[in-house]
Formats: structure tokens, sequence, C-alpha cells
């Protein structure tokens, strides 16, 4: 029995030093916690806009979920339209967000920032994408263009929660 307690004394040991969760959080993970309002089961409708127009909707379905001890969100994203797996994580040495999407075609890295609650990741200087909680089981995702010296919106994906 001595050895049994022992045994299991030592295996604590070492899970407690291993377990960064049980000393406290790092700052990427403080800085993903600060995320936490994309994290759901989320079923909505993407919208396309054309000149201001809806141009079409179609439905949409996304989970996102934190991955890798709460380092990363990982976004999955489907609609008749659109197949997107997305990585979103913090750079301690940058200090800044990063975003990668991977598409059928291709991938990207841009960076991003949370201002007011919202994530806005910049596409590039003309082309941004914003994030952020609309209500207790609402989330929307919208990509904007700067045109004609203003920022237009050209999709909109709103969305509830299922979980």
């Amino acid at each position: 029995m001595r050895k049994l307690r022992f045994l299991l004394h030592a295996c604590f040991i070492l899970w407690f030093s291993f377990n960064n969760t049980a000393i406290g959080q790092s700052t990427s993970q403080e800085k993903m916690t600060q995320l936490q309002f994309m994290v759901g089961d989320w079923v909505g409708i993407s919208t396309t806009y054309e000149d201001g127009k809806v141009e079409q909707q179609v439905p949409a379905f996304q989970k996102i979920q934190y991955a890798v001890d709460k380092n990363i969100i990982t976004i999955d994203l489907h609609s008749e339209t659109l197949q997107l797996h997305t990585v979103i994580y913090y750079d301690e040495k940058d200090e800044k967000y990063y975003y990668h999407p991977f598409y059928k075609s291709g991938a990207g890295k841009f960076i991003a920032e949370l201002v007011d609650g919202k994530l806005i990741v910049m596409r590039n200087e003309t082309t941004r994408f914003i994030f952020n909680k609309t209500s207790e089981n609402g989330f929307q995702e919208y990509g904007e263009r700067f045109e004609n010296g203003e920022w237009r919106k050209y999709f909109e994906d709103n969305f509830i929660d299922v979980q």
C-alpha cells in the first residue's frame, strides 16, 4: 500500500509540473480566452452583397472550438458556397493574433486584432473580416472592402448557437 501511495504521489507531482493550466494560463491562453465569444456550434445564413443589395443567401454551419490546450481556435465553416478551415492563435513574441484560413484552393495568413470585443482580421489594406457577438446566442462574421473612401459590406454570416 505504501508503494502504491508513493507511486500515486509521484505521478501527481509529475502531472502538476507539466500541466501549464494547473499553475496558471500563459499569455497566449489568456489572449485566446478573450475570443471565447466565438466558440460554439453555429447555424445560420450566409449572405453576399453586390452594390449594397442582397445577391445570394445560403444556409451555413460552423463549429468553432479551442484546441491545443486553449492555445488555438479552429473554425470549420460549411455552406453551399464555401468550405473553410481556419486556425487562430496569439503570438506572444509579436503580440498579435494570426488568422490562417485554409480553402480548397490554398491558404492565407493575416494579422488580426481585438478591438472593442470584435476580432478584426486585415486581409489586406482594402479587405477585412470582423467577428463579433450579436446577442446572448448570436454571432456574426462579416467582410468589408474599402471602396470610394468608405468600408462597404460584401458578405455577412449571422448565426445562433445550437450547443
